[in-house]
């Protein structure tokens, strides 16, 4: 991370291409590097000048009388490579390069980007650039960037991949006294990406909160994986916002598959910042209002919000803007109506939006924001002010801000007026009371905040724990993908599609294929009528749309003609496709509803799980949501959710019964799981699927291949790390007791909690160096819902007399410097000196290896004999810190 720290306090600081030329970027640059020359010492770099100023210039960075901790590159596109190249031969590993002209221009441009990345690599150096405005870090007087105005301390970190539009920002944000930890401008992301700077500031102190602007999240599925591990590792801690702009051209008019069509790249990006616990806001005024308020302790708990006024007409306009966003109204509870009566005039609204009318003063609105906090199902006030003489600005403000000073629940405002009420703002502002001019935008912004809560809610939701096979037989399914590959057909045909899908235990009708009209009535009266008939052709995806289904055939002179007809039709539609004959399969009758499940992968964020309404529809009302894989139960129940099918499913509709939801949860759960372990899945459709209140058939399943797919391992499709079933493995202890031993799980979060109420008091004191006063939800989802890519996990599962116990853990986690990492185990007090402790450790040691780490350490308590010995005989060296603790070291490369 020192490379990377260079880029924001650096004690010198090369300015290669420096010029004293009026209206250049590189006298730009210069100067704001010497407005704070006392904060570091700065080198102008320019072979064709002997001084700039009263400074002495060099011609070289080599030349200097010291290897630079920060290079500044901005001269022409043609020689950025080798300036990138002298730096590096010089020894300085941090370059941020201004200059444009790379792959936006083209061949010639990215092939000077590949130069630069092959020296970066050589060379071990950072860059941020090409074609980017710099960096700024207030702190630090830092301002490596060609903007004049350097923003006041403060504690947002502001990412945006647009220079122009950042300047913009930064501009607009000097103006409204906003201060900043740091800004950057990434430009085009040759080597550092978001993924690399959320770590880094996740881990600044200075940093409370990271705004972003994007306009792609890189161009690899690299820089996707890396957003996404760094987001959701800090994510909980520091509020990420993220404004991305424009809903991009949905480019599907080639797709194969229901799912194909309806899914875009933008919602590929609302799943990404859903899971990673990011908010996507609108506007760029959002972005700073989500960054200063978000504040993880005031996060409303419930959608429901209540609105206190005292004029109706705003009141209405709120409600309006609230149920516009999907927003909800809370229902005061009849105490709460009973509290307010006894306060408020007889002639008060009696309901949500509180009016508390016109001649309000400023302790009514006070007594009645005390009354509804109360309320149990109000999540979160919005106060909306109007001016009147009985209530002046500043003393309703003063009452707001008291009154939300010892709240747990947030309490927004928006005071409309002048002057008068501009101070009112100003003062609620410092009393960090989140305030707004008109109601509309406290709406949109608690709105914000509950997505933000929710999406954090979910990622460390505890899931049930669904039946499903995380090691589904595949190898022969490979085979045949492969196959299929080989003969240059990417659409599987429909028997081939539900093999897959009968593997993961998903339920199917089977089709059998008939290859002339006698082969055809013969299968039928094989297969029982009703059937269905469909054309079989590896270049016909929507059979509908081309005359190629035809339902309930009730005779073998049916199928007979039907089969016939079909052909036909189908051929003068599409007189190039193939067709091998048709498939009959029993026609499926006594169902309730018709669902799509899918699945779509992207080039940059991989795939996506979609579910919604399905059917020869669905393409119409595209009532559908998407959501990331690795999924469990309850991901698979926020992808449900946020369908409008979902109420129906979940309540009933027109005398159909509710649907059994679990069963649909394992249904988008096996999706995931096929989907992680076949990179070579392009697009999947289940539609319909049909639904009745406890049993779920696929009546249609297509998949198409990836052509362009090559040797993917380790899931490397993916942008999150799925479950690691490769560690699993069962050993015994020295006393003969069988363990299976596996990385840990979200749903492992109630079995946690029994290990460590189990603990005596000494074993908790040795792991956690103190006695837990209390086991939470928070904690134990710490220590259960981790990412893979960055902490590992190991339980030992022990299974008595059919109760199952975990009876040991160790853990890896991973220094954000990708080079160390520190470990710890522990072994309940049954199972201590059985050998547990040190097979967890050397499990823990070969993950260590593999993740290509430096080295591991752990620290213990000085007396904890076990641990000292079980480090000895690892091979650790072990070192006594100022503290009393020892720090045990092992060294790995």
């Amino acid at each position: 991370m020192d490379k990377i720290k260079a880029f924001f306090s650096p004690s010198s600081v090369a300015v290669i291409g420096a010029t004293d030329k009026e209206g250049s970027v590189g006298k730009a640059v210069l100067d704001n590097l010497l407005a704070a020359k006392e904060a570091r010492r700065v080198y102008p770099v320019n072979p064709t000048r002997e001084k700039i100023y009263d400074l002495k210039c060099y011609p070289t960075v080599a030349a200097l009388p010291e290897t630079p901790e920060l290079s500044v590159i901005i001269t022409k596109a043609e020689t950025v490579p080798d300036m990138v190249e002298g730096c590096a031969k010089a020894g300085c590993r941090s370059i941020i390069i201004i200059s444009a002209g790379f792959k936006e221009i083209g061949a010639e441009g990215k092939a000077r980007e590949d130069r630069i990345t092959e020296i970066a690599q050589k060379y071990g150096v950072r860059i941020i650039g090409p074609n980017c405005i710099g960096t700024i870090r207030p702190l630090s007087k830092l301002n490596a960037t060609f903007f004049n105005k350097v923003p006041k301390e403060g504690h947002i970190t502001f990412l945006s991949q647009s220079g122009a539009l950042g300047t913009a920002v930064l501009d607009w944000a000097v103006s409204q006294d906003i201060g900043f930890s740091a800004f950057v401008s990434l430009g085009s992301m040759l080597d550092l990406d978001f993924g690399d700077l959320i770590d880094y500031f996740g881990a600044d102190p200075e940093t409370r909160s990271i705004i972003i602007y994007m306009e792609s999240i890189g161009s690899s599925l690299k820089n996707a994986r890396k957003f996404m591990s760094a987001a959701r590792g800090f994510a909980r801690t520091k509020p990420i916002v993220i404004l991305k702009p424009g809903k991009f051209p949905e480019s599907n008019k080639a797709a194969m598959s229901h799912t194909g069509s309806m899914v875009g790249e933008d919602s590929y990006y609302d799943a990404t910042f859903e899971r990673s616990g990011a908010v996507r806001v609108e506007e760029i005024g959002d972005l700073f209002n989500c960054a200063t308020i978000l504040n993880a302790a005031r996060l409303p708990k419930d959608a429901r919000l209540a609105m206190i006024t005292n004029a109706g007409g705003p009141g209405v306009l709120a409600t309006d803007a609230l149920l516009t966003r999907n927003g909800k109204l809370a229902k005061l509870t009849d105490k709460t109506l009973e509290e307010l009566n006894k306060i408020l005039p007889a002639a008060w609204s009696k309901g949500n939006p509180l009016d508390v009318l016109g001649d309000a003063n400023p302790q009514r609105f006070a007594s009645t924001i005390e009354i509804t906090l109360k309320d149990p199902g109000v999540g979160g006030i919005v106060v909306i002010y109007v001016p009147t003489a009985i209530a002046a600005p500043g003393e309703t403000a003063k009452a707001i801000a008291k009154a939300a000073a010892g709240a747990s629940k947030p309490i927004l405002a928006a005071m409309m007026g002048g002057t008068d009420t501009t101070k009112a703002r100003q003062f609620l502002h410092e009393k960090r009371v989140p305030n707004y001019e008109f109601p509309e935008e406290a709406i949109k912004t608690y709105q914000y905040m509950y997505s933000y809560a929710r999406n954090l809610e979910m990622l460390y939701e505890t899931p049930e724990d669904l039946p499903g096979d995380v090691s589904a037989p595949k190898n022969y399914l490979k085979i045949i993908i492969h196959n299929a590959l080989k003969e240059g057909r990417t659409l599987l045909s429909e028997e081939e599609s539900k093999n897959l899908l009968t593997t993961y235990r998903i339920s199917s009708t089977v089709p059998h294929l008939a290859r002339n009209a006698e082969e055809a009535a013969s299968l039928a009266q094989e297969t029982g009528f009703p059937v269905v008939m469909k054309i079989a052709s590896p270049d016909i995806s929507h059979k509908s749309d081309v005359g190629g289904v035809i339902l309930n055939l009730t005779s073998a002179n049916a199928v007979k003609k039907a089969f016939g007809d079909m052909v036909q039709s189908v051929k003068k539609v599409k007189p190039d496709a193939r067709i091998t004959g048709v498939t009959i399969q029993k026609m499926v009758t006594n169902y309730d509803y018709e669902l799509i499940v899918g699945s779509k992968k992207d080039p940059t964020l991989g795939p996506v799980i979609m579910f919604g309404l399905g059917g020869t529809s669905a393409e119409f009302f595209k009532d559908v949501a998407v959501g990331l894989p690795p999924l469990n139960q309850v991901l698979a129940r926020r992808i449900l959710e946020k369908t409008k099918t979902y109420k129906k499913l979940s309540e009933g509709f027109r005398g159909k019964p509710p649907v059994n939801l679990l069963m649909l949860d394992e249904v988008l759960v096996k999706v995931s799981n096929m989907v992680i372990d076949f990179p070579e899945i392009k697009e999947l459709d289940i539609n319909p699927l049909v639904v009745s209140s406890n049993e779920a058939i696929a009546l249609d399943a297509r998949i198409i291949l990836d052509e362009a797919i090559g040797d993917t391992h380790d899931h490397e499709h993916l942008i999150i790390s799925p479950y690691p079933a490769k560690y699993i493995q069962t050993w015994r202890t020295k006393d003969g007791r069988s363990l299976l031993l596996r990385p840990i799980r979200p749903e492992d979060e109630i079995l946690e909690r029994e290990l460590l109420t189990s603990l005596s008091a000494e074993t908790m004191r040795q792991r956690f160096f103190q006695p837990l006063k209390e086991i939470t939800h928070d904690m134990l989802s710490r220590f259960c819902n981790i990412d893979y890519e960055r902490e590992m996990a190991f339980v030992a599962e022990y299974n008595q007399s059919g109760k199952k116990r975990i009876v040991g853990v160790g853990r890896l986690i991973l220094n954000p410097d990708g080079e160390t990492g520190e470990y710890a185990v522990l072994s309940a007090d049954d199972f201590q000196g059985a050998g547990l402790g040190l097979k967890l450790s050397d499990m823990l040691i070969g993950v260590a290896r593999e993740k290509n780490l430096r080295r591991i350490y752990a620290v213990t308590l000085s007396d904890n004999r076990r641990m000292l010995k079980l480090g000895e005989k690892l091979g650790f060296t072990a070192k006594t810190r100022p503290s009393g603790e020892v720090e045990l070291t092992l060294e790995l490369a």
